[in-house]
C-alpha cells in the first residue's frame, strides 16, 4: 500500500504571503513612491496657487500637505514581510472612518469635560484622543474573524493614528491658513512639521495600543493581557499629555524619539513572531 500524502499543514491558513510575497521589492518600496508622488503633486499645487492665488486650489493643497507623510508611513508598514491577515481595503477604511469618527468624538469628549470641570487637563485630553482611535481598530478585532494576531494589530492601530493625523493636520492648517491672512509658508511650515512628526507621535502610539490590544485578545482577555494593555495605554497617554505640555522644538523631538524607539522595539517583536508563527500555536 502506498503512503499517505502527507497533511497540507498550510491548509486553511492566512498568514502566507501572497504571490510573489510581501518582501518583493515592488511592494516593499511602494512607500518611497508614495512620498515622491505626493511631495511631487503638493509642489505642483503650491507653486500653481502662488502664480494664480486661486482659492480653489487650497483645499487640494491641505489635503496633499495633511496625507502624504501618514499615507507613506502605513505603506511603509504594509510593506513589511510580517504575513498580515488583512487586506488593503480594511486598512484604508481603519484609517478613514478611525480618522473621522476618532477626531468628532475626541472633540466632543474633550468639549463635554471643558463644561464639567472647567478646564481640560492635558492629561484628560490625551486620554480621551488615545482611546477614541482605537475604535476602528477595535470594531475589525471583535468583527473580523481571524484577525488577532499582533502584526494585524500594529498595522490597523497606525492606520487609525494615521487617519486621526490627516483629519487633525487638515484642521490645524485651515485655521493657519486663515490666521496668517493666507501666509502659504506658515502653512507649509505647520504642514512639514506635522508630517514628519506623525509617524512618531500619533501614529506609533496607536500602533502600540492596538498592539497591546490584540495580545490581551489573544490571551483570552485573561488579566495578564489586559495588565499589560493597560500599562501600554497608560504610557502612551503619558507620552501624549507631555508632548502637548511641551512647547519647543527640542521636546517635541525628545518625545518623538523615545515613542519612536518603543515603536521600533515592539515592531520587532511583532515581526519575529509573525515570522517564527506556526500553524496551531498561539503567536507571544
Amino acid at each position: 500500500m502506498p503512503p499517505a500524502d502527507p497533511p497540507n499543514l498550510s491548509a486553511g491558513r492566512t498568514d502566507q504571503p501572497a504571490a510573489g510575497g510581501r518582501s518583493a521589492p515592488l511592494r516593499r518600496w511602494s512607500w518611497l513612491a508614495v512620498l515622491i508622488v505626493g511631495l511631487t503633486l503638493y509642489e505642483i499645487v503650491r507653486q500653481a496657487y502662488l502664480n494664480t492665488a486661486n482659492a480653489n486650489l487650497v483645499p487640494s493643497l491641505l489635503l496633499l500637505g495633511a496625507v502624504t507623510g501618514p499615507a507613506t508611513f502605513v505603506v511603509f508598514i504594509y510593506g513589511r514581510d510580517w504575513h498580515f491577515d488583512v487586506g488593503g481595503a480594511t486598512v484604508m477604511a481603519v484609517g478613514f472612518v478611525g480618522g473621522i469618527i476618532g477626531v468628532t468624538a475626541a472633540s466632543l469628549l474633550e468639549y463635554h469635560t471643558l463644561v464639567t470641570l472647567g478646564s481640560l487637563p492635558l492629561f484628560a485630553v490625551a486620554v480621551i484622543e488615545e482611546a477614541v482611535k482605537l475604535a476602528a481598530p477595535l470594531a475589525v478585532l471583535l468583527l473580523v474573524p481571524g484577525s488577532r494576531r499582533p502584526a494585524n494589530g500594529l498595522l490597523l492601530g497606525v492606520a487609525s493614528g494615521a487617519g486621526f493625523a490627516i483629519m487633525e493636520t487638515l484642521g490645524y492648517s485651515a485655521v493657519e491658513l486663515i490666521q496668517s491672512h493666507e501666509n502659504v509658508a506658515e502653512v507649509n511650515t505647520l504642514l512639514l512639521r506635522r508630517g514628519l512628526f506623525s509617524p512618531t507621535t500619533h501614529m506609533a502610539w496607536t500602533g502600540l495600543t492596538a498592539t497591546a490590544l490584540w495580545y490581551a485578545a489573544a490571551q483570552g482577555w485573561h488579566i495578564r493581557g489586559l495588565a499589560v494593555f493597560a500599562a501600554v495605554f497608560l504610557a502612551v497617554s503619558v507620552l501624549h499629555a507631555t508632548w502637548d505640555a511641551s512647547n519647543s522644538l527640542a521636546g517635541y523631538v525628545a518625545i518623538g524619539l523615545v515613542s519612536l524607539a518603543a515603536f521600533i522595539v515592539v515592531a520587532d517583536r511583532v515581526a519575529h513572531a509573525s515570522r517564527t508563527h506556526q500553524p496551531g500555536q498561539a503567536e507571544p
